[in-house]
């Protein structure tokens, strides 16, 4: 049974940074795209950073291009998201997800069948 647990999130100030953690079990992430998205409130899931399989190529939504950073450690079994220079938009819960087995990931939250519980991350003027 795969289970997913981010943790990290939190209240910040614009400009500040914060590092979410999406510890996983039943699966090893090496093996599997690995996905952060984040859902405001009234907004739909929207994609934020994947990380391929084996590699760990790094890809990035243009609004957070530059700011944030994915990497995971394999001996760990956790994937990390480094959220810098946070935005008043950045607000929202973010959800990592583990992709179906393929060579680049998808941005497409339905290609991704298991996720975490959601962290919120709440960023203020």
């Amino acid at each position: 049974q795969v289970q997913l647990a981010e943790s990290g999130g939190g209240l910040v100030q614009a400009g500040g940074s914060l590092r979410l953690s999406c510890a996983a079990s039943g699966l090893t992430l090496s093996l599997y795209p690995m996905g952060w998205f984040r859902q405001a409130p009234g907004k739909e899931r929207e994609f934020v950073a994947a990380i391929s399989r084996g590699s760990g190529t790094a890809y990035y939504a243009d609004s957070v291009k530059g700011r944030f950073t994915i990497s995971r450690s394999n001996v760990r079994n956790t994937m990390y998201l480094q959220l810098n220079s946070l935005k008043l938009e950045d607000t929202a819960v973010y959800y990592c997800a583990a992709g179906r087995s393929r060579a680049v990931p998808s941005t497409s939250a339905q290609d991704f069948p298991s996720w975490g519980q959601g962290t919120q991350v709440t960023v203020s003027s």
